[in-house]
């Protein structure tokens, strides 16, 4: 019985008793990660760069027109990289450090998959139009910024997500109004890209807080106000 005991208290042949580190391959090392964040950020800037080109001479306010499908979704996957990719840059690391350097291509290609079916769903719904349903779109966003909804899918899109195309879902439901009020007033505006870019940003990264969402709601609600009165100005 004594010599069983001991036997048990030994390690199995090949086995050290010490825990075996993480296959190689499957975590990313703080280089990988290094890597990804400055990838991210380098292909959202560059693509800052294209879309400002890719607009020049387009924007006619609201009346804008889209032009030919092809011409307009090239425009709009370069926006939707540099507006959106940013903020997606935690979860981009936190699937990098799971899965490895080599999962964060295609999480990143079907969460922006999911934004160039949003721009498909533009340029199926869009008219010119003028400020009076500019305003109306983008009093409809404030509203849509303090609804359950919207705090769903905002917590959802700072949350960990099973798949690119999963979390794409949810922040393109927690932006929903965001992007809605840059089709609205300027769809090929560079300046309005920045706002809702900024915004989108900080709601991904930040908290949601009452002290805050409240007082840019009703900024957004201001704004669509001054759009719908402009008529009768």
């Amino acid at each position: 019985m004594k010599g069983e005991a001991q036997n048990a208290a030994l390690p199995a042949a090949g086995d050290t008793g010490v825990a075996a580190p993480p296959a190689a391959g499957t975590r990313a090392t703080p280089a990988a990660t290094a890597a990804v964040l400055t990838g991210t950020l380098g292909l959202a800037a560059g693509c800052w760069v294209i879309a400002a080109w890719q607009m020049t001479g387009m924007d006619m306010g609201t009346a804008t027109r889209l032009g030919s499908f092809g011409a307009f979704i090239g425009v709009w996957v370069a926006m939707m990289v540099a507006m959106m990719l940013p903020g997606a840059a935690p979860a981009l690391l936190r699937r990098a450090r799971a899965g490895g350097a080599r999962a964060v291509p295609l999480f990143a290609g079907s969460y922006l998959a999911v934004w160039a079916l949003a721009g498909v769903a533009v340029y199926a719904a869009y008219r010119p139009h003028g400020t009076l349903a500019a305003g109306a779109v983008v009093i409809a966003a404030a509203v849509y910024e303090v609804t359950p909804v919207k705090r769903h899918f905002r917590r959802r899109c700072r949350e960990a997500t099973g798949s690119g195309f999963e979390f794409g879902l949810c922040c393109a439901g927690s932006s929903a109004g965001q992007m809605a009020m840059l089709v609205a007033v300027g769809v090929m505006n560079i300046t309005w890209m920045l706002v809702i870019a900024g915004l989108v940003l900080a709601q991904k990264l930040l908290p949601a807080r009452t002290a805050i969402d409240l007082p840019v709601a009703l900024a957004i609600a201001g704004l669509g106000v001054l759009l719908v009165s402009r008529p009768l100005l």
